[in-house]
């Protein structure tokens, strides 16, 4: 649109300056031909030149602005002095009477209409004067009439198009803002979605892995003395899940996907997790319903990390023997369940105290489900267990793929 608007200016200036000189030619044949006086004859010709000249280097020298914004000092300049040059030829030669047009479209084009209106009045005046002292015999209303009507239409065209420039302008200035707004708008949604994706990842993976290292480490604390044995076995879990974390570590650097899936579908993933997660005190037992379709990365990493971050709850909260990971797969959905015989909670009360500080497990759950266009639902009773219950439909494409 900008470029259109370059392009019909520089159409408009061109036609004005081929009028311009066009009304300077005919001025100067008739001045010669007709209105010339002999004694004044060189001051006549030389105002004609200068006229001429300043209206030329007025362009290179002294651009008009651009709609909607304020003249500058030296474009004003130029036009005080093209304008009295033109009086002062004028007042030798009427016939340059209606070269005061291209002036006129110059005051109207460049100065607020506070003062181009007044600039406009005071030229179509003194067209007016000068038609009426060069007229012969009686007086013809054409001669003041059809000047002021023309200044009045053009004055009027003129002063509408730059008030509808400036609103155009500021328009545009608020359209521009308002993107700029958007976009950082946009920029801070998709930091704060990345900043909650890396903490779900964080979360479900090194956090988790601490966690139970430290539990592991702190039970070799306590039989350490008493029972060396089950101290080193529980040493030896906490450097295998130091291992399984550093290759989570480095996969959350790389594509962030997790380690599990990088060599194993989505059940024997989920199958390995229940058997780590196995132990004594703890029994999880994974089952597959259905046959299992080929799912997208998300899906699966989404199924994944929910199953981690359910048994990270159990195993750290729920004080449960017995977990059971259930995959099952239909035609147009797939959901997992995870379930415990623990101590349970109150699922409808919000979290208070240590476990507000704590509980971010659920939510990133359901973060997880909601991103992979599924829901999250908790089942739970005090004294009765957990039932966690993620479901994510799937499209036709997805169950092809």
């Amino acid at each position: 649109m900008e470029n259109t608007t370059d392009g019909d200016e520089r159409r408009l200036t061109a036609v004005v300056h081929a009028a311009f000189f066009l009304l300077l030619c005919s001025s100067f044949v008739r001045y010669l031909s007709r209105d010339q006086d002999g004694a004044r004859a060189g001051w006549g010709v030389a105002l004609f030149a200068a006229f001429g000249v300043l209206y030329v280097l007025g362009h290179f020298l002294a651009p008009p602005p651009r709609a909607g914004t304020a003249p500058t000092t030296r474009h004003l300049t130029w036009l005080a002095s093209v304008s009295a040059v033109w009086v002062t030829l004028l007042a030798l030669a009427p016939s340059a009477t209606w070269c005061a047009m291209p002036l006129l479209f110059a005051g109207l084009y460049a100065l607020p209409p506070r003062i181009a209106v007044p600039l406009a009045a005071v030229l179509t005046t003194l067209v007016v004067v000068s038609e009426v002292r060069v007229a012969g015999g009686p007086l013809n209303p054409n001669m003041v009439v059809a000047p002021v009507a023309v200044a009045a239409v053009a004055t009027a065209v003129f002063v509408h198009l730059q008030r509808q420039a400036t609103r155009q302008r500021a328009l545009i200035d608020d359209l521009v803002q308002t993107r700029r707004e958007l976009a950082a708008t946009e920029r801070r949604a998709g930091v704060l979605a990345e900043r909650q994706r890396l903490s779900t990842e964080i979360h479900d993976t090194l956090a988790q892995g601490l966690s139970s290292q430290q539990m592991l480490l702190q039970a070799a604390e306590r039989v350490w003395e008493t029972d060396p044995d089950a101290a080193g076995a529980h040493i030896r879990k906490a450097a295998g899940i130091t291992s399984r974390s550093l290759a989570e570590a480095r996969r959350f650097v790389h594509d962030l996907a997790p380690a599990d899936l990088a060599e194993h579908s989505l059940p024997t993933a989920l199958s390995a997790l229940a058997e780590r997660e196995s132990g004594p005190g703890l029994t999880v037992a994974f089952r597959l319903d259905g046959d299992p379709h080929r799912l997208p990365e998300q899906v699966e990493a989404a199924l994944l990390r929910i199953a981690q971050g359910a048994l990270a709850n159990v195993r750290e909260h729920a004080a449960a023997t017995r977990a059971a990971l259930t995959l099952t797969c239909l035609d147009d959905q797939i959901s997992l369940d995870v379930a415990d015989n623990g101590r349970g909670f109150d699922a409808t009360a919000a979290p208070t105290g240590a476990d507000r500080t704590r509980g971010h497990g659920l939510p990133a759950m359901r973060i997880r489900a909601r991103q992979s266009g599924g829901t999250l639902t908790v089942e739970s009773t005090p004294g009765e267990g957990t039932v966690v219950s993620a479901a994510i439909p799937l499209t036709v494409q997805e169950a092809v793929s």
